[in-house]
C-alpha cells in the first residue's frame, strides 16, 4: 500500500526555536496531544525508538548507521544542507548509508533555500541516482526562512517522497529594509506577526541550537541564506538557552567583557546551564549576573551547596533540610527559623559547626520577567568578623544559602590559611 507518513519534529525542531524549550512534562503532554490528534503515536518524537544519524562524511556516515543498527532497526539518515550540498557526492552516501542499513533516507532543506520546482526535481533525481531508494522510505525535511516549507513538502510528495517531518504551527528554528516595513505595519494595524514567521519574524535570523550557533560564529552561510542587513536588521541572534553550547555562551561573555577561559568557562558554563534548564532564554542580564557569581567565589570553595528543601507557609513552623559538599563528602542537617531563610541559615550551621550573626541582607532583582534571577548580598558576622557574601538564582531561598555560603567559604579560608601559617 502507498501511503504518505507525516513524521512530527513539534519536540525535536519546534523545541529548537527561541521561546519554545518545553520540560519533561510538557513533552510528554505535547507528544500525547500529537497521538490523539495524528493516530501516529510511534511516529510522535520524543517517544519513538528512531535513530538519527547525522554525520559529517561519507565514511563516518557509514560507521554511524552501522553503529546505530546495533541499536535498533529503525534508523533514519540525514545529510544536512540537501539543497546546497554537492549532488553527487551526495548521492554516493545516500547509497552507501542504504547498503549499511538506513530505513528511512531524509532530505533536509536545512536553511529554507529551495523552491517547490527545483526542490520537486532535486527529488526526482536523488530517486533516480541513489541505489536501493526503492527499499526504503523517502523523507524530507523542509525548513520555511522563506516561506516554501509547505509547498516544499508537498512537491516532494508529488516527486515520490514518502515521509514529511513537520511541525504543528510551523515552529521551528529560523524562519528579515522589510523587516522595518513589516514592524510598521504590525504598529499600524495592531497585528503582531507570529515569531517564526518566514523573513520577518522576531525569530528571523535567531539561532538557539549549539550546533547552529558554533556554525554561524565560524560562517554566517552554514545557516543562513542571506544578510541580515540586507532586509533591515542590524545582525542575526544567538539565542541562550539550553540547547546552546559553550562557543555562543564564550562569543556572548566576550561581547559583555568577560574573556573566560579553562575552568573558569567551565563553572560558568555549568551555571549557565542549570539555569538555562529553568528558563526559556537567558539573558546579557543573567550572564553578567552568573559570571559575577562565580568570580566572587574562592577558587575552590570549602562548602558547595548540592541539596536543598524549604518547608514554609502559614500556620507552619519553617524548617529546610541542606546538603553541603565538603573537599569530596556530602553532609546533611535540618534546621528550624523565624522563616524559610532563617531555617535555611540554621541548618547550614548544624552542619558546619559555624555560627554566624545576619547583619545586613540585600534582594534585588538582577533581571525581568517572572523566571528572573534574583541576586542576594548579605554581610554576616563570624565572631566579630563581618564577611560579605553574595548568590543569585531564580529561587532567591536558594540564592540567600549561596550567599551565606560564600560568606561562610571566604571566612573558613582565611582561618585555614592562617592556622597553616602558624602551623610547624
Amino acid at each position: 500500500m502507498d501511503r504518505v507518513i507525516v513524521f512530527d519534529t513539534t519536540l525535536r525542531d519546534g523545541e529548537q526555536a527561541p521561546g519554545f524549550s518545553m520540560n519533561t512534562m510538557e513533552k510528554l503532554e505535547m507528544a500525547r496531544q500529537l497521538a490523539r490528534h495524528l493516530e501516529l503515536l510511534h511516529r510522535v518524537h520524543g517517544e519513538a525508538g528512531r535513530l538519527l544519524a547525522v554525520p559529517q562524511c561519507g565514511i563516518e556516515a557509514v560507521d554511524a548507521v552501522r553503529h546505530a543498527r546495533g541499536y535498533c532497526e529503525d534508523v533514519e539518515f540525514s545529510p544536512e544542507d540537501a539543497s546546497r550540498s554537492d549532488f553527487d557526492y551526495m548521492c554516493d552516501v545516500l547509497s552507501a548509508t542504504i547498503e549499511a542499513g538506513a530505513g528511512i533516507i531524509n532530505i533536509p532543506d536545512t536553511v529554507g533555500y529551495a523552491i517547490p520546482r527545483e526542490w520537486g526535481e532535486r527529488i526526482a533525481r536523488i530517486r533516480e541516482k541513489v541505489h536501493g531508494l526503492d527499499r526504503v522510505v523517502l523523507s524530507v525535511h523542509c525548513h520555511n526562512d522563506l516561506g516554501q516549507a509547505v509547498a516544499n513538502s508537498l512537491t516532494a510528495i508529488m516527486h515520490g517522497a514518502r515521509q514529511v517531518e513537520c511541525t504543528i504551527n510551523g515552529i521551528g528554528e529560523r524562519a528579515g529594509k522589510i523587516f522595518k516595513t513589516s514592524r510598521l505595519l504590525s504598529h499600524i494595524t495592531g497585528v503582531h506577526v507570529q515569531p517564526n514567521k518566514a523573513v520577518v519574524g522576531e525569530n528571523a535570523f535567531a539561532h538557539e541550537a549549539g550546533i547552529h550557533q558554533d556554525g554561524v560564529l565560524k560562517e554566517k552561510l552554514t545557516y543562513e541564506i542571506m544578510r541580515p542587513e540586507d532586509i533591515g536588521r542590524p545582525a542575526n541572534k544567538l539565542v541562550l538557552g539550553k540547547h546552546s553550547g559553550r562557543a555562543a555562551l564564550s562569543a556572548r561573555l566576550k561581547e559583555l567583557g568577560f574573556a573566560l577561559a579553562g575552568g573558569e568557562l567551565d563553572r560558568a558554563f555549568k551555571a549557565f546551564k542549570d539555569l538555562a534548564d529553568r528558563k526559556k532564554e537567558v539573558y546579557d542580564e543573567d550572564l553578567m549576573a552568573i559570571v559575577t557569581d562565580e568570580a566572587t567565589q574562592p577558587v575552590a570553595p570549602l562548602y558547595e551547596l548540592d541539596y536543598l528543601h524549604v518547608i514554609s507557609g502559614t500556620g507552619v513552623v519553617p524548617s529546610a533540610t541542606v546538603r553541603l559538599k565538603k573537599e569530596g563528602q556530602t553532609f546533611q542537617d535540618s534546621g528550624v527559623g523565624d522563616g524559610p531563610i532563617d531555617a535555611v541559615l540554621a541548618a547550614i550551621e548544624a552542619i558546619t559547626g559555624v555560627k554566624g550573626r545576619l547583619q545586613d541582607y540585600a534582594l534585588r532583582s538582577a533581571t525581568w520577567g517572572k523566571d528572573a534571577i534574583g541576586e542576594v548580598s548579605m554581610k554576616i558576622d563570624f565572631d566579630g568578623t563581618l564577611v560579605s557574601g553574595r548568590g543569585a538564582s531564580t529561587d532567591v531561598i536558594e540564592a540567600s544559602a549561596r550567599a551565606y555560603l560564600s560568606a561562610l567559604n571566604r571566612v573558613a579560608r582565611a582561618s585555614a590559611q592562617r592556622m597553616k601559617e602558624v602551623g610547624p
